[in-house]
């Protein structure tokens, strides 16, 4: 692909903006690795891409497959069944591309906030691996004679980009120390799925996306008490405060309790939040 077309954009906040907007899974991380290429070549030339201003749209572009639906409305699959393993693919290539336009969203949402440039990295960083990732779930629901699009997805998974559409602290929180967080928790029991299987392709996947996501949630809680330290606000307190507000219901064990620790949560940061907590963390 030719990088010095006239219509590349000239800032990292008009690059977010244009994936954002891209629609097709495919093209929108093509588009998301070479920006994110772009980007870190430049870092490492020590020239500067201006991360300048845009207005993102407050919701990505997304294909006309899959039809979204109320999480209730999705229908359960057992993942014993290569149909339920399917589905367990596509759950995750949905979250992935999510995944994808959440990082982008909050390179351009936030140019206001006064950030340093390792900011800008790691949410580069984020949105080329998590790009990868999509891509690879494409890949295993290929080689199952599926693909993104044939099954419907969660219609909720941008409610956290919303909610917190105004509030830097509150999206740290919320997307990398909560929902990111979340797959810490859960993706050990898929890769596990797999194996049983024999699915070796599904496994190395879900295996990189494993080891990856753990610097996802670091960059959330590094971010995160960064701006804590800077306005001198206590960040297990405002965790608290802003997990109580946005997120709705507990959050859910059993914790992943020593990959949190990788990432920088402790447990007294989420075991309080969580439906019932052992009385050691109280």
């Amino acid at each position: 692909m030719d990088h010095s077309t006239t219509d590349t954009p000239k800032t990292l906040a008009a690059m977010a903006v244009d994936v954002l907007t891209t629609a097709d899974g495919r093209a929108k991380t093509a588009k998301s690795r070479t920006y994110a290429a772009q980007w870190k070549a430049a870092r490492a030339a020590g020239e500067i891409i201006e991360i300048g201003e845009a207005t993102p749209p407050d919701h990505p572009a997304r294909p006309d497959k899959p039809d979204l639906l109320s999480p209730r409305d999705v229908p359960k699959r057992k993942p014993g069944s290569p149909a339920g393993r399917i589905a367990l693919l596509h759950a995750v290539a949905h979250i992935e591309l999510n995944a994808v336009d959440l990082h982008w969203d909050i390179i351009a949402r936030f140019t206001d906030v006064p950030m340093p440039m390792g900011f800008y990295d790691d949410w580069v960083q984020a949105a080329d691996e998590e790009s990868n990732h999509f891509n690879m779930m494409c890949d295993c629901l290929e080689a199952m004679d599926s693909h993104y699009g044939a099954l419907p997805a969660h219609a909720g998974m941008w409610r956290a980009a919303i909610d917190t559409s105004d509030d830097l602290l509150g999206r740290l929180a919320i997307v990398p120390m909560v929902l990111e967080a979340r797959g810490l928790d859960v993706t050990p029991g898929m890769i596990k799925i797999f194996q049983n299987a024999k699915e070796t392709q599904a496994v190395g996947c879900l295996e990189t996306i494993y080891a990856e996501e753990v610097s996802h949630v670091a960059y959330g809680s590094k971010w995160f008490n960064f701006l804590c330290g800077r306005d001198n606000i206590d960040p297990k307190e405002e965790f608290h405060k802003l997990v109580r507000h946005y997120f709705k219901g507990g959050l859910k064990p059993p914790f992943n309790e020593e990959k949190r620790a990788d990432a920088g949560l402790p447990p007294d940061f989420y075991w309080p939040l969580a439906d019932q907590y052992p009385a050691h963390v109280r």
